[in-house]
């Protein structure tokens, strides 16, 4: 939102007034709507729910209900998903396995069996890991948390099943439900209305005979990172070896400091209120405690140009955690950048390249090594992971200069991170020099000329 307001200038606010700034909003609405829920890296990435009727009762049916994240670089991380839609009559849940209701709702007209909910827009969670085995089905009790497509395909769907009462019982009467909903965890996903789809073939445990769903509907969501927030979540940073500039964030990337109108916007890293402040916040405040920063950014990545060899040249990668209360499990990082077509090596991160352009290899996923550093760690000495890597050089295309070394674009755990301005990009000395040079040999001559001048007069 930011980029677009700056392109209405400081003196067409002062000239039109508060019409300027309409246009401006609008605008930026209008930038938004338009293109921010479209991914250029992963433009068919979306989450899929399948809700496929595997058998008829006396008033509904038994359905397996299942999440696809089909999105490379995007997962979802703890406290996990939350699945919700309003139902099309008065149906109910009788019962629920490898997820549950966050509520029941009002079932006091039932006597004798109790439904499982009774509300009219349900909302369903994953169950936690070591649930009774009696109350699990397959790709469920992972407490919500889904992988994306790269890191761990097998661990990018989950699932639940539910008994549904007071609802049609042939294809013919069954309504769909309406209004689905995704939470992951938070805002962000917007999802479109079920659609009967393909019935979808079970294989049987022998692996000898297919079963198939008697009915089956889709539902695809997708993600708009301004919907999910409205500021940025993260920075980037500059650093080279052949300058001893380092080009931190941009100053209030993702907010301001307020400690003064706002106490506990921030938290210094030696204040004797650190401890007391995450004590009071609490578990179920989802509000992060960030430590203060002239970006106040909760994740920074820090890209650093190390050493430049014959052939070759090495980049020093960090991500660092400020948010005092949050771990990151599963955590991603992709990074766009012509050279990477020639990367050699990498230590301590897994690698993929996106081939979002077909055949043009200039993104990168990286992520963390299982047990070893797949979750980065909250704000604190230990709040950090790092890596680094050797690319070839191309000589058609490579150079120092004018900040090609650095990264075009930065994500982290599928957030566009903000970049600092391509004018602060640390330069190269040498061409610093060369203009020095210029400037002292033409201050030189017009000397010499004057002096001249002035001789030939005498």
């Amino acid at each position: 939102m930011e980029v677009c307001l700056c392109s209405i200038s400081r003196s067409s606010i002062n000239k039109f007034g508060s019409y300027a700034i309409l246009i401006a909003l609008l605008f930026s609405l209008m930038c938004f709507t338009s293109t921010d829920a479209y991914d250029s890296l992963d433009p068919n990435g979306n989450i899929t729910v399948k809700w496929d009727i595997k058998s008829w009762t006396p008033d509904g049916y038994i359905a397996i209900v299942t999440i696809y994240n089909f999105q490379k670089y995007r997962h979802i991380q703890a406290p996990g998903w939350k699945l919700g839609w309003t139902w099309a009559k008065k149906e109910i849940i009788w019962s629920a396995a490898g997820g549950q209701a966050t509520e029941q709702g009002d079932c006091s007209k039932f006597k004798g069996s109790i439904p499982h909910c009774c509300k009219r827009d349900p909302f369903i969670v994953d169950l936690l890991p070591g649930t009774p085995y009696n109350q699990q089905i397959s790709n469920c009790c992972r407490g919500g948390v889904i992988s994306s497509w790269v890191q761990d395909p097998e661990k990018a769907v989950s699932a639940f099943q539910i008994t549904v009462g007071q609802a049609g019982t042939s294809n013919k009467t069954v309504r769909l439900p309406k209004n689905f909903t995704l939470q992951a965890p938070g805002p962000g996903y917007t999802c479109g209305p079920a659609m009967k789809g393909k019935p979808t073939k079970f294989l049987t445990p022998d692996g000898r005979r297919f079963t198939q769903a008697l009915m089956t509907w889709n539902v695809i969501c997708t993600y708009s990172q301004f919907l999910a927030q409205r500021t940025p979540t993260c920075c980037v940073s500059l650093s080279s070896f052949y300058n001893n500039t380092i080009i931190n964030c941009p100053t209030c990337t993702c907010g301001c400091q307020n400690n003064i109108t706002q106490p506990g916007t921030c938290v210094e890293p030696d204040s004797p209120y650190l401890a007391s402040t995450l004590l009071s916040s609490g578990k179920d405040d989802d509000s992060p405690v960030i430590r203060c920063t002239k970006h106040m950014c909760p994740i920074r990545v820090h890209w650093h140009i190390k050493t430049n060899y014959k052939a070759y040249w090495r980049v020093k990668i960090t991500i660092t955690n400020f948010n005092y209360k949050m771990n990151y499990s599963q955590w991603n990082l992709v990074v766009q950048h012509p050279n990477f077509e020639n990367l050699t090596q990498i230590f301590s991160f897994n690698y993929e390249p996106l081939l979002p352009y077909g055949s043009i290899n200039d993104t990168a996923m990286f992520w963390g090594i299982q047990y070893y550093n797949d979750q980065l760690m909250q704000g604190g000495p230990s709040g950090n992971v790092q890596s680094e890597i050797i690319l070839q050089k191309d000589k058609l295309k490579f150079t120092f200069e004018k900040g090609w070394a650095f990264p075009r674009k930065v994500y982290f755990n599928g957030d566009n991170c903000v970049m600092p301005p391509p004018d602060a990009y640390p330069y190269l000395p040498n061409a610093s020099a060369y203009s020095r040079l210029t400037l002292q040999h033409s201050l030189a001559a017009i000397l010499v000329s004057l002096v001249l001048l002035y001789s030939h007069n005498l």
